[in-house]
Parts: C-alpha cells; structure tokens; sequence
C-alpha cells in the first residue's frame, strides 16, 4: 500500500493573524506614545525647562552681587577643588550657579550678561507658545545691550570702580573692547562712537527720536518781543524769505504784489497772555493779512494762471508743502495701541484640524461622495477646507449638504463655496473653536500696511491665508457698512479711521464725521483741529443734529462744485493732477487756487438718517457719491438695517464697495452683497468684502476704545490749526433771510475794504473765503458779505452755487469805494 499524505492542518493560518494581532500591540502602544509625546507638547516641556533654568540662574546673578566677593577666592580653583570645598560658597545658587555668575559677569560681559537671560526667558515662553514680544525682535535688543553696554561700562566705569568693588561692571570683554577701540580713535572719538551708536538704535527703536533731536536744535517762537512779521516767522532761513512774500506757509513772487504808496502800515504781533501756540498762529494769520493788500490784477494776468516757464517758480521757491503748517505734527506711534498674544502668527490646532478633516469626509461618505483632497487653510476666526471630488459628482448635492455637516461638526454655522473662483475646489468654511483677536497693532505694524503707497489707505484685518487686508479709499471710490447690533459695524468704523489717522497728515485729509446717536464719534472731537471739517456756524464738529446733517450734505456738495470749478481752470480730471500743478506752483494762489486736501464724509446710522429725513438726505448723498470721487469727497455710510427702503437702489447702484458683517437674514445679505453669506457669518467682526464679483472674508481688526483715546490724545495735544477746516456756507430754503435794507454802509466793518479787493482779485465771494483769509468768525465774516452785496460788490445768495463777484478789476472796485 502506498503511504498515506500527510492531512494539511490549518493550525498554522490560524496562529499568525493570533501572533500578529499580539505583537502589534507594542508598536501600536509606543506609536501612541511617541504621538503623544511629539510636537507641541515637548516644545512646551523644553520651553517650561528652559524657563526654569533661566529662574535657577537669575537667582545665581542676583545673589552674585551679595556673596561674590566671599567666594571669589574659590573661583581660581579647579573644577574639582571647587566640587570639594562647595560646601563653603555663599551663593544661593551653590557651585554650578556661582561658577556661571563669576564668568558671565565679571569674565564676559558684565552687568549686560542680563540680557542673555532676557532673551532666553523670551525663547522659553515662545516654546510655551506665549507670545509676548517678537523672537527677531528680542534678539536685537538683547545683542545691542549685551555688547554696547559692556563696551560702554568697561570704557567708562571699570577704570573707576576697579579698586571699590570686586567684579567689572563691564566684564573684561567690555573692558578689552575699550582699550581696542581706544588705541585705534583715541578717547574722544570712542565717546562720539558710542554715543552715536545709543542715538543710531533710539531712532531704529522709537519714531520720537528724531522729532525730539529736531527738537533740541530748532528755535521756539518768541512770544514777548514786537517785531516784524517777515523776520519771526518759525523755522524758515531768512534767504527764503528776501525775494518773495509769505502768505500762511505759500509764497508769492514779490513781482505779484504791488504794495501801497504809503510806508506807514506796519505787521507787528502784538504779545497775548496766551500759550506758545496761540502766539505762533498770531503770527501766521498777521502773515496772511499780507495776502489782502492791493493786487494789481493786470500785473496777475501777464503773470497768467500757469506760467510759460513750468520751472520758474519751483527753482525760485521750491515746491510748495501743505505740511508747512504743522511741520512739527507726530503721526500715532504703535505703543497707543494694545499688544495681544497673538499678533505675529496663527496658532493652529492640529487635534481640532484633523477631526474636522475627518468628520468632513465621513459626512460626504454617508451621503456616497467621495473626494480626491482635501487640505485645510487656518485663519485667525475660521478655516476653509479646500475639497476636490471625484469625477461625475454634482457640486449642487455638495452644496445642499450644508445643514448636515454643520451638524457633524458641531459647529455654529458654515459657508459653503461651490465652487471657489479660479481655483477648481469646493469650499467649506468652519468656526474655529478658539478664535483669535486680531489686534490693530498687528494691522498697523504690519510691512504692507507701513509701506503701502495708497492715497487714502484702509486695513480692515487679515484673510483666512492670515494676510493684511488693505484698500485704497480713494479707488473705491465710496463704502458701504451693514450689519446687525453687535457684530462688530462700530469697530469697523474705528479702524477705517485709525487706519487713515496713522497714515495721512492733518494737512492732507479731513473728516466729516455723521453721528445721530451722538456717541459713536464723540470721542474724535479733540481733534477738531487737526483732521475734522465743519460748516462755519457749527458748534460742534461732531454732527448730530438732523437739520445740520441734510445743511452739511448740501454744503458738501457746494464744495464739491468748487472743486470742479478749480479742476475746470487748472486743465486737469481729477485731485492728484490738481494737487500735483499746486506743489509745482503752476497755479496761482490769486485767482483762487488752494491746495484740496481728501474730504472723507463718515455717517453712522443711516437708516434713522432716511427716517427722519429722507429725500433731504439721500439726493445730496446720491449726488456726492456719483460725482465727488475725481475731487476727493469719499463717502462711507453705516446701517444697522440693511433692507430695501433704508439701501435703496439709488444707494446700491453708486457705493460699488460694501461690507456685510452678520445679519439675521439671508434677505439682508442679499441687500448688501446682492449675494447670500452675510447671514452664515459668525460676529465679532467676521465680515464679507465685495467690491464687484468676488466675496472675500475678514476679520476685522478688533481697535478698542481706550486705543482710540490714546491715538485722539496723542494727536489733540500736538499743535493744530486755528480752527477745523470750515466747508461753504449752506443757506436753506427755510432759513431766515436777512433784510439787506437794514444794512447801514455808514457803519462798514474795517476790513470791508480789504475783503472788497480779495474778492475782486480772486473773483469769488463767500463768507467761509473771508473768515479763513482773515482768521475772523463766521457772523463777522457774513455782516461783511452782506455790506459787500449793499455797495453792489457781489451779487445775492444762489442757493449750492458762489456768488457772483460784479466788479470785474480794481480800477472799477476803487470808484464805488470812493463813492460809498
């Protein structure tokens, strides 16, 4: 019989998935434990160490200074001599801590050694993901005091203290570096060296060194002493001001003026018992009054409004400066606004990240959607996960999974983009469990934002790719803000000034600041002299009231025909091209030109605006907002109730730019946006951008009163300009008429006559022209227009246009004076 085959068992089969079922549970054990263990929880635990050795050894240095000079006779010993007699050193800290404190202090680098220590505390709370000041930052710091000051003590205070006390406040580095540098410079030259070098780091470090240098140098207005205007004004070389005439901070060729025969009429500043400022515009309105002397107006015209030669006047006097006012003026610095912990980066949770990822495509799973990838972009509130499906799935049955994600994921709400634009991918946008703050600082700070060459520019906060968001107000041209109560409209509003108060000079951009619930801009009212505009007879810069808000309006729009009038004789389309002829002095100041600086009317609440005044309110905003932008009037209105009758089509169809935060309904997106998204938005500053197609999400920056107060306090306590910038004056349809027949030339104001030739040379009549050439108030300039209208100078009141100047040249002007 042939032997019987052996049986195959399956035994063995059996045993191996046991075997690797059992010995798979150590990898998957030190697996989780080295997961565990890695990434941000051993940054934190190296952190927390580094922070405890820096503890360990501060108290080493400290107690150096108390229990240095018993111990110093152990420290020539060796390592293993000073182990044996360790029970004989005095400082807390024992041998490791004593040995460290002699070398680094009064072997290296001195007393400055603390700056190692500085930094080092730095780095250990950046470990601990603390952040409190920038790593690059300490760095620099840290190095520049570490070297300079161990330079500096070892040139200056070890040759004294050598015999008092028993380590070198320099360290022997500083003492070596001094001799080095002293026998190449000598001692003179090392003193200029380090004391250029602290002035080289205070104007890296702070933006107040070089206005206090200035400062120290510059010669202060005398406020006692009588003498002529000309030879007293400011900072000015006295070879500026030999061939010309000033008039404010403009100079006219002496060639343009003819003066009277008379040599009597003297400019002297008569002393006030007033502060150094008032004294210094003393001054600069008696300049002025130079401007209303006699003017030849045929001398004017050979002159002619733009000169043959462009070069003439620029190499005679140079371009002219609207800063020249307020040379001194210190923009905002970055310390008036608060630091948070988070201002460089994003901090990511990659535990919060990786669940969402995963219950993202469990969801679509259920729902059998596959996807190809999926990949997450972290910003400061939210975090968009980019999705590719695979072939042949509809985005509409991506797009109707919304409610059941936001489901899974617990979240307060989510946007789905089906798809992005320019991308190819689908987009769902999620709440993040721990939003950030962006910080106003960060914003301001920030390269862009400090570089940035836009006229008007805007940082609104960061993207979700955590990127500086900035606009240029002057290509939007005019802005549009809703959102519900409480989510962040008012915030919003402050950081568009902010952004604008850090950037611009006084002399380059003014507010008109629209507050019916007479809280939202009250804060801004120290600046009045700086950066706000107003009508003449108004009392407070800030607008509140109904009736002076639709005479505003209607003055802005009076300003804004002006300004095209101006535009209309200087041959130019727009402000910069006018601006730019004015620096240039192709345009003469005599036939009426001025420089324009950026007008930025701000009305909050305009939708109780439209209730209580309606078409009073919303035509003139209408008219500014298709016409003001070549002349640098920007408009930017805020309403907490974005529906049909507050933002009517007149209003959407001219403010191009809008910004939605969140809103109840998707009825109210649509409004704004004219798309869905505001109402799927999470508050707190979180806010949809549209200017056009596309929707862009940010965050705005969070800018919190006492922030603003610093910056208001900063700017109100520099020196401003006499008044706020006065716009025409406005005379309603309502308003009381002055009966002309009680008007008495007998009893003509003193410079009826003076106001007579300006206007007759600049052929324009308003009172706001007198009140700023002659720095007078408003009833006294308005008693002179109206005895100008008696003697048949000017002609009546014409409603938004200026009066008509009838007397065409001085010769004819200097008959009626003769005869009144």
């Amino acid at each position: 019989m042939a032997p019987r085959k052996p049986v195959k068992t399956v035994q063995k089969p059996e045993q191996k998935p046991q075997k690797k079922s059992s010995t798979a549970k150590n990898p998957g054990f030190f697996k989780n434990f080295a997961k565990n263990i890695s990434g941000e929880r051993i940054l934190f635990i190296l952190g927390l160490l580094l922070f405890f050795v820096v503890i360990y050894f501060t108290l080493a240095f400290v107690s150096y200074f108390f229990t240095g000079a018993n111990d110093q006779s152990h420290f020539d010993l060796s390592w293993s001599e000073l182990q044996q007699k360790r029970d004989q050193i005095q400082n807390w800290t024992s041998v490791t801590g004593a040995l460290v404190a002699h070398t680094m202090i009064h072997k290296w680098f001195g007393i400055s050694s603390v700056a190692i220590l500085f930094f080092a505390a730095i780095f250990a709370l950046r470990l601990m993901s603390k952040r409190t000041f920038s790593l690059w930052k300490s760095f620099f710091h840290a190095a520049f005091w570490l070297i300079c000051l161990s330079v500096t003590l070892g040139f200056a205070v070890n040759p004294l203290l050598n015999d008092v006390i028993f380590f070198s406040p320099g360290g022997q580095h500083g003492e070596a570096v001094s001799d080095l540098i002293v026998s190449y410079i000598g001692y003179p030259g090392t003193i200029l060296s380090l004391i250029g070098l602290f002035i080289v780091y205070g104007v890296i470090v702070s933006a107040q060194t070089i206005p206090f240098i200035k400062n120290l140098f510059s010669r202060k207005p005398k406020t006692t002493a009588l003498s002529p205007v000309m030879t007293d004004v400011d900072d000015y070389d006295d070879e500026l001001f030999e061939p010309s005439v000033a008039v404010g901070t403009e100079i006219i060729p002496e060639d343009w003026i003819v003066r009277p025969a008379s040599n009597e009429e003297t400019f002297t500043v008569t002393p006030k018992t007033a502060p150094d400022n008032d004294v210094e515009f003393e001054i600069q309105n008696q300049a002025n009054s130079i401007e209303n002397k006699p003017v030849d107006a045929t001398n004017i015209e050979n002159k002619n409004e733009e000169n043959d030669d462009p070069f003439y006047n620029i190499s005679k006097l140079g371009k002219y400066d609207p800063k020249l006012d307020l040379s001194h003026y210190v923009p905002p610095t970055l310390d008036l606004l608060k630091i948070y912990g988070t201002d460089n980066d994003t901090q990511i949770d990659m535990v919060e990240q990786n669940a969402n990822k995963e219950r993202i495509i469990q969801t679509l799973q259920n729902y059998g959607i596959e996807i190809k990838t999926i990949k997450a972009t972290v910003g400061p509130t939210i975090t968009l996960y980019e999705i590719v499906p695979k072939e042949g799935v509809r985005i509409s049955k991506i797009r109707n999974l919304e409610y059941d994600i936001m489901l899974s994921l617990a979240a307060t709400g989510i946007r789905i983009i089906a798809p992005i634009p320019g991308k190819g991918t689908i987009g769902i946008e999620v709440p993040n469990a721990d939003p950030q703050i962006v910080s106003m600082h960060s914003v301001i700070a920030s390269k862009r934002f400090q570089e940035s060459t836009f006229e008007l520019p805007i940082a609104f906060g960061r993207t979700i790719t955590n990127e500086i968001f900035m606009v240029d107000l002057a290509k939007m041209p005019h802005l549009l803000v809703a959102g519900a109560t409480g989510q962040g409209k008012s915030v919003g509003l402050n950081a568009i000034i902010t952004s604008l108060l850090y950037k611009k000079h006084p002399s380059e951009m003014k507010f008109v600041l629209v507050d019916p619930k007479k809280v939202e801009f009250n804060i801004y009212a120290d600046i009045e002299k700086h950066f706000l505009a107003k009508l003449p007879d108004g009392n407070d810069a800030i607008i509140t009231d109904v009736t002076k808000v639709v005479e505003t309006l209607n003055s802005l729009c009076m300003e804004m025909d002006d300004r095209y009038d101006l535009l209309k004789k200087a041959h130019v389309r727009n402000i910069r091209e006018y601006n730019e002829k004015f620096f240039n002095r192709n345009l003469n100041p005599e036939k009426g030109h001025r420089f324009l600086p950026y007008i930025v009317v701000i009305v909050d609440e305009f939708g109780d605006l439209i209730m209580t005044a309606g078409k009073e309110v919303e035509m003139p905003i209408a008219r500014i907002a298709q016409l003001a932008r070549a002349v640098g009037i920007h408009m930017i209105i805020a309403t907490q109730r974005p529906s049909v009758n507050i933002i009517t089509g007149v209003i959407k169809a001219n403010f191009p730019a809008r910004i939605g935060f969140k809103v109840s309904s998707m009825i109210d997106s649509r409004t704004i946006l004219d798309a869905s998204g505001a109402n799927q938005l999470v508050g707190r500053g979180d806010m949809l951008f549209s200017q056009g197609n596309d929707l862009i999400r940010v965050q705005c920056a969070f800018v919190d009163t006492p922030e603003v107060e610093n910056v208001v306090h900063h700017i109100g306590n520099q020196r401003g300009y006499p008044t706020a910038f006065y716009l025409p004056e406005y005379i309603g349809k309502d308003s009381d008429s002055i009966e002309l027949s009680n008007v008495d030339l007998s009893k003509r104001d003193p410079l009826f006559e003076e106001a007579a030739r300006l206007i007759v040379a600049s052929q324009q009549g308003s009172t706001s022209s007198i009140q700023r050439k002659f720095s007078i108030g408003y009833n006294r300039a308005g008693r002179i227009v109206d005895q100008l209208e008696v003697a048949g100078i000017i002609g009546p009141f014409e409603g938004s246009k200026a009066r008509q100047v009838l007397v065409m040249d001085e010769y004819h002007l200097e008959k009626i004076l003769k005869h009144i």
